[in-house]
């Protein structure tokens, strides 16, 4: 079994003494991504749902499209190096750039190439919108266990269909669209939830997924909210208790 997280022992401060204790912490761990035999980077992350975070980012950095396209996946046995073999030749980029944010993740994706996400009708109420973001702080087991770890799911309307979570929020949106791919999930009408900042990175990767709507309990950026504007995503930032804010189209919230 994989474990998320380890307990260690702490010297706790409080009150004005010590006192020794053990502590649950979230394992971070270096995990190579390889591809047709050569290794292409590394990532941060926590060592749950490997598979699905190397799937996604190969989808959302636009090297493949599909399933189809992967002939095979092999985890080693330490689970320090995801294997790709796709079913033809492809060329790494030359382009890799770190991303924002504490364990970053990496991308060679421009954003201008980003497509808007195709109109839809779907609307989105208050009370829903509450009610997800609820949810995903209930489904967060890592977190309850050891704290130190972001968590993004994906929704319908009325209920979260999955959560994943990892020390990078960059690596919790490549997870989601891993599973997406393996499992053959239609993302028509889904709704992106997480617990991290909503930057321009993490909008293109939900802009990859065609989601048009991003909830996340803290703030988008500047970037990200013109690049909201333009490629049709509701931003939705700080829902929390009983609030939330609207940074771009909010046509689909029905207040």
């Amino acid at each position: 079994m994989v474990e998320a997280f380890q307990v260690i022992p702490i010297q706790r401060f409080e009150h004005g003494g010590t006192v020794a204790e053990e502590e649950g912490i979230i394992v971070e761990q270096s995990v190579s991504l390889t591809v047709n035999g050569k290794v292409w980077l590394t990532f941060m992350c926590s060592p749950t749902d490997i598979e699905a975070l190397a799937v996604g980012f190969l989808f959302n950095e636009k090297i493949i499209q599909s399933m189809d396209e992967i002939a095979d996946i092999y985890v080693c046995e330490h689970r320090d190096n995801v294997d790709i073999w796709l079913n033809r030749s492809v060329e790494e980029p030359t382009n890799w750039r770190r991303t924002a944010g504490c364990t970053g993740g990496y991308t060679a994706a421009v954003l201008e190439e980003v497509e808007p996400v195709p109109p839809n009708d779907l609307q989105i109420t208050p009370e829903q919108i509450l009610g997800l973001i609820r949810k995903l702080f209930e489904s967060q087991d890592i977190y309850r266990k050891s704290g130190g770890v972001h968590s993004s799911g994906l929704a319908t309307l009325d209920d979260v269909m999955f959560q994943l979570e990892d020390v990078g929020r960059h690596n919790t949106l490549d997870k989601i669209a891993g599973r997406i791919l393996m499992a053959g999930i239609d993302t028509d009408s889904k709704i992106v939830l997480t617990t991290g900042r909503i930057s321009s990175e993490m909008l293109q990767k939900a802009a990859r997924l065609k989601i048009s709507i991003v909830i996340s309990r803290t703030s988008p950026t500047s970037m990200s909210i013109d690049l909201a504007e333009k490629l049709g995503i509701t931003v939705i930032g700080y829902a929390r208790g009983h609030r939330f804010n609207v940074y771009s189209h909010p046509e689909r919230v029905m207040m």
